[in-house]
């Protein structure tokens, strides 16, 4: 791509549902999704006039997964940098078709816009649904989901080239059935913060490589700093834990901020989780609790009505991983986008 690519410009390949629409085209789509769409067309309507107004950046709320989410502002010219680093990594050409199936509240759904504006991606847009296959027997080149959708639509995904997957960790069950597939697909690695992914690695490999212009580094605590300058200008400290390949390669361990010291013994959650994701047939997650003796102890919260489970489920799990204590919660609260609030979930039990 060439430097004089802005926000300002929409590409002349740029298909939405098979019309090619100018700026002034988009303007007016806008309009009329505000005033008459559904739901997910109105937000598409406020994005795309956001994004054509003189401001130059657009205001978006983190996720908030582990607090409140935040209202940050991200510059439009870092989301067209943040597109052409995605095109890059990933080959995407000018005319290539693409199905759009997120939420455009978030900063995925947005991001889907602004590469197909700037890259000149033939784009299929469609209401966010937990199977965006259902009805679509349409061949794509790209395509962006989350771990739901992409389970719920199995059966169909080989009619897309190359399959991005973020918005929370794939789990080891799902993974082993996208691998068999005729299809590349990745997990991606990022925040509102940086933008969408900052990093990606193929389904089955073990370490997320970062986009171009892109670098890592960790801090004192093993956590993820991340320093991309045509997309911030400060470097991004995370809460993630990592093992550092290189400036460009790195290993996703879990959480700082869910570490449990158990008995003086450093345990990560989400190693733990992903180690039973083959095991338990529902939506759970790892805590620690405190512990008189050892200090903190491991916790497994289950969602759903109780049910007895045999102990040799466990047997994947280290000694000081295994649960000391079950709790079935009915309903876990979540984020907006489906990521399972630990902290909030918990409270649930302390207000029965």
């Amino acid at each position: 791509m060439i430097n004089t690519v802005t926000y300002k410009n929409v590409h002349n390949f740029f298909k939405l549902n098979g019309y090619h629409l100018t700026k002034e085209d988009l303007c007016r789509v806008a309009y009329s999704f505000i005033k008459e769409g559904e739901d997910y067309e109105q937000s598409v309507g406020e994005f795309l006039l956001d994004w054509f107004d003189d401001k130059e950046y657009i205001e978006m709320y983190t996720s908030g997964t582990t607090g409140t989410p935040k209202k940050i502002e991200i510059r439009k010219e870092a989301m067209v940098q943040s597109a052409i680093a995605t095109g890059d990594f990933f080959g995407l050409q000018p005319g290539n078709r693409v199905l759009h199936c997120l939420p455009t509240n978030f900063v995925a759904g947005k991001m889907m816009f602004v590469r197909s504006f700037i890259l000149g991606l033939d784009m299929d847009f469609v209401a966010p649904s937990s199977n965006p296959l259902y009805h679509n027997d349409e061949e794509y080149d790209f395509a962006a989901m989350v771990p739901l959708q992409a389970k719920n639509s199995i059966d169909k995904l080989a009619n897309i080239k190359k399959i991005i997957i973020g918005g929370m960790k794939i789990q080891k069950s799902l993974e082993q059935e996208l691998i068999k597939l005729p299809v590349q697909i990745y997990e991606t690695y990022g925040m509102t913060e940086t933008i969408t992914h900052i990093a990606a690695k193929k389904i089955g490999e073990e370490a997320f490589s970062t986009l171009p212009n892109v670098t890592v580094s960790v801090n004192e605590n093993q956590c993820l700093v991340v320093e991309a300058k045509k997309i911030n200008n400060e470097k991004i400290v995370t809460n993630d834990i990592v093992n550092l390949v290189s400036d460009s390669q790195f290993v996703w361990l879990g959480r700082f901020d869910n570490v449990i010291n158990s008995g003086g013994i450093k345990l990560m959650p989400e190693q733990i989780e992903d180690k039973l994701s083959a095991v338990i047939p529902r939506r759970y997650f790892v805590d620690g609790e405190p512990d008189d003796t050892l200090g903190e102890k491991v916790v497994l919260y289950i969602e759903g009505e109780e049910i007895k489970l045999d102990k040799s489920v466990f047997n994947v799990l280290d000694k000081y991983e295994k649960p000391k204590e079950i709790i079935f919660i009915p309903k876990f609260k979540e984020t907006p986008t489906g990521k399972i609030m630990r902290d909030e979930s918990k409270k649930l039990i302390i207000e029965k």
